[in-house]
């Protein structure tokens, strides 16, 4: 999940009961031993809440084990550790092999930012079977998501409408709209959450983080950071860089980049992956029902979007495919090869004039389910992502960028340039233009780029390796597709990782796996 994602990310197969108030979970003050010494109640785990997307309690595992989660207590505000707690929300899966060969816990972050961790551990647990011979899995909601002081921002009714505006305004009074719905949107997020809000920086959660490591009594961290999961564990890595255990980062978030460049490297990143999708589709020896060269699919699609902008199709009753939800959509099917088949058929569908499929992975990204309840997945997104990030842009910064921006993506340039907009007004300062991940003196960490990453560009691989510092970060390459690595089950990628996990054995840098 969802990354320091303009476009966001959610899993076509996230599951979509009462949101929590902000301070659920708080139990008075805590001294800072207190809170380290915390026993962790582990039960069976429930539903998951609407704000981490509905849906039914995680399935058992092979061995017929339940999943179990807890709710570990950390400060607010972790400059006051003594000033109140809020929950945070832990789900594992114990190791299944021998006891004496149990190397501790794993904890992942699968990105976002804002994606519950709850939800997405089973979801992709299969995947990481072999790695729990060995450890505990463990996930959580970051604070500001899910069932950690999760940020609630307008209601389901409401984000139907922010969603369906067009987020393209060409005229002066489109750009207005568009500007007094962000706004409108951020006094919401500051009026329901405004407690909070000062408090979801990244550098709050890596804090968490080891407070996690301490309760759950491992001396070291072992971690697997996805996506935005990636900037998480390095910030972690440069605040604590001797509790640094076993760490790998996939699917690598640029650590040197301000918020103009990241979101110039999505749309080339983007751009490049519907390239790929489209000389892909017209290779098919069956043909390509929506294009007969890749120039001519980019084109269509082109002419699609423009038509939606004067006409939207009929979606999902009683919403209709805007020129915005498209966008959104063919962009969640490019996060994985394994999605191009939903986006040749949602092409297809609404080249016939129905748009329900690419509404539905449109969606997707926003975190709305089928009853059309919304998850907290693009609050919790925006909310983290301003906390984080110091810039706040204008309408005239915005078109001074959007020649590049074009340049970069003449299909989601545009898109991508106007999201620089919602931190605009936003209630909190952001703390910096970029993270400090420097590191000296951690442990190896590996550092895993896919060359055809749409959402976290391959470049940014390079460039978390040389900001990690000398002798800390280690870099594997994968040529493949889609937005991360070991996912992929490409063997060379998940052998060399599970090896580095399991049996401590540091690859070489520069090893590449096609």
């Amino acid at each position: 999940m969802p990354n320091r994602l303009r476009i966001r990310t959610a899993a076509l197969t996230a599951t979509a009961v009462v949101l929590p108030s902000l301070m659920a979970g708080c139990a008075g003050s805590f001294a800072d031993g207190e809170l380290s010494s915390q026993k962790l109640i582990w039960k069976d785990c429930p539903a998951p809440s609407e704000a981490e997307g509905g849906g039914s309690a995680p399935a058992p595992l092979p061995s017929g084990r339940k999943w179990q989660c807890a709710t570990m207590q950390a400060p607010l505000n972790w400059n006051n550790p003594n000033g109140g707690t809020i929950g945070i929300a832990l789900i594992r899966a114990k190791a299944s092999g021998p006891p004496d060969k149990r190397i501790g816990s794993l904890v992942f972050n699968f990105g976002g930012p804002g994606g519950s961790g709850v939800t997405a551990l089973p979801a992709f647990a299969q995947d990481y079977e072999t790695l729990r011979t060995r450890y505990d899995l463990v996930s959580f909601d970051p604070r500001g998501v899910g069932r950690s002081a999760g940020v609630k921002c307008e209601d389901d009714q409401q984000l139907d409408t922010y969603f369906q505006q067009d987020m393209t305004p060409e005229t002066a009074a489109e750009q207005k709209t568009f500007v007094n719905n962000t706004r409108q949107f951020n006094q919401a997020c500051r009026l329901n959450s405004g407690r909070v809000l000062p408090y979801v920086r990244t550098t709050d959660a890596a804090r968490d983080m080891d407070l996690m490591r301490k309760v759950l009594g491992d001396s070291k961290l072992y971690y697997f950071g996805i996506s935005y999961g990636t900037e998480l564990g390095a910030v972690y890595a440069h605040l604590f860089p001797k509790n640094v255990g076993r760490a790998v980062l996939d699917a690598v978030v640029d650590p040197t980049e301000d918020p103009v460049q990241a979101s110039l490297g999505q749309a080339k990143g983007f751009q490049l992956a519907l390239d790929n999708y489209a000389r892909d589709c017209v290779s098919k020896s069956t043909g390509c029902p929506v294009g007969r060269t890749p120039q001519d699919v980019e084109n269509r699609i082109a002419k699609l979007l423009k038509d939606l902008d004067k006409k939207p199709l009929p979606g999902i009753f009683p919403r209709r495919l805007t020129q915005t939800a498209a966008t959104n959509g063919i962009a969640q099917a490019l996060y994985s090869k394994d999605f191009w088949a939903y986006l040749t058929d949602g092409l297809k569908q609404a080249y016939a004039g129905d748009g329900k499929l690419l509404m539905a992975l449109s969606d997707a990204m926003n975190g709305r389910n089928e009853n059309g309840q919304y998850s907290n997945l693009v609050p919790a997104n925006i909310a983290i992502n301003c906390a984080d990030e110091k810039p706040r842009y204008t309408i005239a910064d915005v078109k001074a960028k959007l020649p590049q921006f074009r340049a970069a993506s003449p299909l989601f340039g545009d898109y991508l340039a106007w999201g620089l907009i919602s931190c605009t007004n936003w209630p909190v300062a952001g703390a910096a233009t970029h993270p400090d991940v420097s590191a000296p003196g951690a442990a190896p960490i590996l550092v895993v780029g896919n060359t055809g990453d749409p959402a976290t560009p391959y470049e940014g691989a390079r460039r978390m390796v040389q900001a990690l510092g000398a002798g800390v970060g280690v870099e594997l390459t994968y040529k493949g597709q889609g937005h991360g690595s070991y996912d992929s089950r490409d063997k060379c990628v998940q052998n060399t990782v599970n090896n580095y996990l399991l049996n401590g054995k540091v690859p070489r840098a520069g090893i590449v796996c096609t």
